[in-house]
């Protein structure tokens, strides 16, 4: 019998999934021919995934130190509520709508990590709880109701962020590739991200060789909130009204982009490039699926079903790469 070689087993689990994706583009082509392989449905695929795929991103970053940030959801809905009421009901220049809430994110998201690392509270309970605040923000903002322009509407050019193309490209999907250029450096090529996973991957050993493994943790959580300020910029262009109830609908997608994509590129930790192969496959699925006509229970269901399948890939992939190093680094 064949055995695969250990280069074989390493391009599987670093590019498998990729290839999946592309062989789920293809099928799907070939079913649809008239309707999915077109311009305007990969432009449709770009526009849509985009905010699903930043807060994807987002999580990542905690995700290396070993954390999870369940505020994510939250904070997109209070973020996107807050340029609209910032816009629309106090008259602030929309540059500086945006600038204010992009930094705010990053605050919050600091304001996780210090509660997470100093308060000593787990960071699934403690993000959980701060969610929970930005929730009752949210609704204390808008009293419930949606923030809905006059009739002059929003600027053309806050609008333009996300209705804007480039390229022939819609500008949001220059937005995600522009972030996991950011964060794939940040990550792959720099001492803070080298650290990160070290602080992930074993806190005890980080903090014996000096890292100081509670200012990374809160560095990934900032990191964090700074993308979901983005991404909630980006909500209130393509919404155009700020809706109290929108934002906990991308929690999910965005921990199975994140955590699918750790099982790829890089097996076996959370990275940017294998989050958005991650999520392109994701979203080549549900639109695969949806011009199939299926039933509006079938994305839930596709995302639940993944995100377990993700989690568990990305045990095996680390458990795997925790073995492999032990084998390379013998006692």
């Amino acid at each position: 019998m064949t055995r695969w070689s250990p280069r074989g087993h390493h391009l599987i689990g670093s590019y498998g999934l990729l290839a999946l994706a592309v062989l789920l583009f293809a099928v799907f082509s070939g079913v649809l021919p008239d309707t999915f392989p077109t311009r305007d449905n990969v432009s449709s695929i770009l526009s849509n995934q985009s905010i699903p795929a930043l807060l994807a991103l987002g999580v990542t970053l905690p995700i290396a130190t070993g954390k999870f940030d369940l505020s994510v959801g939250y904070g997109l809905g209070l973020a996107h509520v807050l340029v609209m009421y910032l816009i629309v009901d106090a008259g602030t220049p929309w540059p500086m709508a945006a600038l204010a809430v992009v930094l705010g994110g990053a605050l919050v998201g600091a304001l996780n990590g210090v509660i997470v690392e100093f308060a000593r509270i787990d960071s699934l309970i403690a993000t959980l709880g701060t969610g929970s605040i930005m929730y009752a923000f949210t609704g204390w903002l808008t009293d419930g109701s949606r923030i809905v322009p006059g009739p002059e509407g929003l600027p053309p050019a806050f609008t333009g962020l996300y209705d804007g193309r480039f390229l022939g490209l819609p500008l949001p999907a220059f937005y995600v590739a522009a972030a996991v250029a950011v964060l794939w450096t940040v990550l792959e090529r720099l001492p803070l991200g080298r650290y990160m996973y070290v602080v992930g991957s074993n806190p005890r050993a980080a903090g014996i060789l000096g890292i100081r493994t509670r200012r990374y943790s809160v560095y990934a959580f900032a990191g964090s909130g700074l993308v979901v300020g983005i991404a909630g910029v980006l909500l209130a262009a393509q919404q155009q009204i700020g809706n109290p109830s929108v934002g906990l609908d991308y929690l999910l997608p965005a921990f199975v982009g994140a955590l699918l994509g750790s099982t790829t590129v890089r097996p076996g930790r959370a990275n940017a490039l294998g989050t958005l192969v991650a999520v392109g496959l994701l979203a080549v699925g549900l639109a695969g699926i949806g011009q199939l006509g299926a039933q509006f229970w079938a994305t839930p269901l596709f995302n639940g079903c993944t995100l377990l399948l993700a989690v568990g890939l990305a045990g095996y992939a680390s458990r795997r790469r925790l073995r492999a190093q032990a084998t390379d680094h013998p006692h």
